[in-house]
This record gives structure tokens, sequence and C-alpha cells, in this order.
């Protein structure tokens, strides 16, 4: 008799484990067989660039952007989504040549409609860029590499910050379409490409985070002033399925300034700083 009640007792003990091991299995999201891709997303970013000039090779690179992104309840613009704050100190090298250091808040907005977790949580980064300008005929081309140290958490009340390295190299032409350089009453397209890589703990099988390719139109009001819109397509494996792509159609809309309070006599002459 005290055999048998060994035995039970061992097999409700593997059984408890058994059913354990199960659910997590279960929990567990696996790659799939073949790659998926999400439906696209409609974006609209809202982005303003200032580079101003504090001393001789100084500036301040001032960045804010308001995102929207696309709900079931307007399914075009949306409901604003992050709102940047980028700011960094930069140093000009040359001419073409300029590095920045710094830092971003980034507020980031629950666009789930049906969520009950939080409506807002913070993200930081540090940021470090280094930017190289060459003239191509009468075009300008632009390799950016940007490097970003981000904290993020999810909305739910007890999710935890991850932390993750973003490496992000970027292609940029500024080519005029009335003019044979770039000066003020010039317009221009802009094609651009940039890839982001992403690093870290949490990262097991989506390295790539996002690639985007991007067109825009731009117009020089002044030598101080530049706008200009463009419509970008990006598309990158998600965080916790490297399988699962996601993806999203962006119209960008952007204003680039850079004032100059300094005397006349200081001044170094014209730099490619534009982002």
């Amino acid at each position: 008799m005290k055999k048998w009640k060994v035995i039970g007792f061992w097999l409700l003990v593997n059984g408890l484990c058994l059913g354990q091991l199960s659910a997590q299995v279960e929990e567990k999201e696996y790659l799939p067989v073949e790659s998926k891709y999400k439906d696209p997303t409609s974006k609209v970013w809202i982005n303003t660039y200032g580079k101003i000039r504090i001393g001789k090779r100084l500036f301040w690179d001032a960045q804010t952007h308001f995102r929207f992104q696309e709900t079931e309840a307007t399914p075009f613009v949306g409901q604003i989504a992050q709102v940047y704050n980028r700011h960094a100190i930069g140093y000009i090298y040359n001419k073409k040549v300029n590095f920045s250091l710094g830092g971003v808040l980034r507020v980031n907005f629950n666009t789930d409609e049906d969520s009950e977790d939080r409506n807002v949580v913070p993200e930081w980064r540090i940021w470090h860029q280094y930017q190289f300008a060459m003239p191509l005929y009468s075009a300008m081309i632009y390799h950016r590499l940007r490097i970003e140290h981000r904290w993020t958490q999810g909305f739910a009340e007890d999710s935890e910050y991850i932390f993750r390295n973003r490496w992000r190299y970027m292609f940029r032409a500024k080519i005029p379409l009335n003019s044979h350089k770039l000066k003020p009453k010039t317009l221009y397209v802009s094609p651009e490409a940039e890839l982001i890589m992403q690093s870290g703990k949490a990262v097991v099988a989506s390295p790539m985070e996002d690639l985007r390719l991007t067109t825009t139109l731009g117009y020089i009001l002044t030598p101080r002033l530049t706008v200009a819109a463009g419509l970008m397509y990006s598309q990158g494996q998600d965080l916790g399925n490297g399988g699962i792509y996601k993806q999203s159609w962006t119209m960008r809309f952007h204003m680039y300034y850079s004032p100059d309070f300094r005397r006349v006599k200081n001044k170094l002459p014209d730099i490619h700083l534009d982002d």
C-alpha cells in the first residue's frame, strides 16, 4: 500500500511539472515558418530642426517632433503617438564635417483604443551623431552615423525599462531643381535611405528595427530657413518576434532654421549643417 502511495505521489508531481512546462511552451511565441507582414499603418510627422550657432565651433542642435498615428476612429492622421524633444551640443570640425552629443526625452502615447493600460510613458535616450557632407556637381550628398542608447518601457503599470542600442546610417542627397546650386529661392528634391539596427538583451531575433525610404521636396526660403515635405515608407522587425514585420506610410513635414546671433566678424563661412 505504501508503495502505491509513493508511485501516486510521483505521478502527481510529474503531472504538475509537465502541466507547468506545457503552459510555458504555449505562452512562448515562436518564429513563423515564413515572414509575416502586418498591414501598413499611416502616420503624419511634423518636425522642426534648429541649428543655433552659439560659438565659433559650437552649435545647439534643437529638434522637436510631433508624430501622429492612425486609429480606428481617425484612419489617416489619427492621434498623437509621440512627442520628441531631441537636443545636443554640436561641434563643427570643418565646413563639411560636424559632430553632436546630447539627450532625448520622447513622450509615448498609447494609441490602442481598447487598452486599459497607461496612456503616457516617457522614453529616455543618449545620442551621438557624426555627419559628413560632400558636393557632387550641383547637388550635396550627406552621410550620417547616429548611435542611440535608449531606455523604453511598455504601457502596463508593472512594465520595467529595457535597454537597447540603436545603430543608424542614413544616406541623403539634396538636388536643386530650378538652380545650379542650393541657395535661397531654390526648389530641391531629396531622396533618402536610412537603416536602423538595434541590439540588447531584449533583441533576440529582431536586429533590424527599421528601414526607411523617403523622398522629400524642399524649398530654401532664406539662408536661415527651409521648409520641406515628403513621403516615407518603412518596415522593420517586431521586437517580440523577428519573423513579423511592421510597415508604415508616413507623411513628413519639416522646418529647418539656423539663427546666428554672433557678430559678423566672428562668423565662419557657410557650413553644411542641414539634417
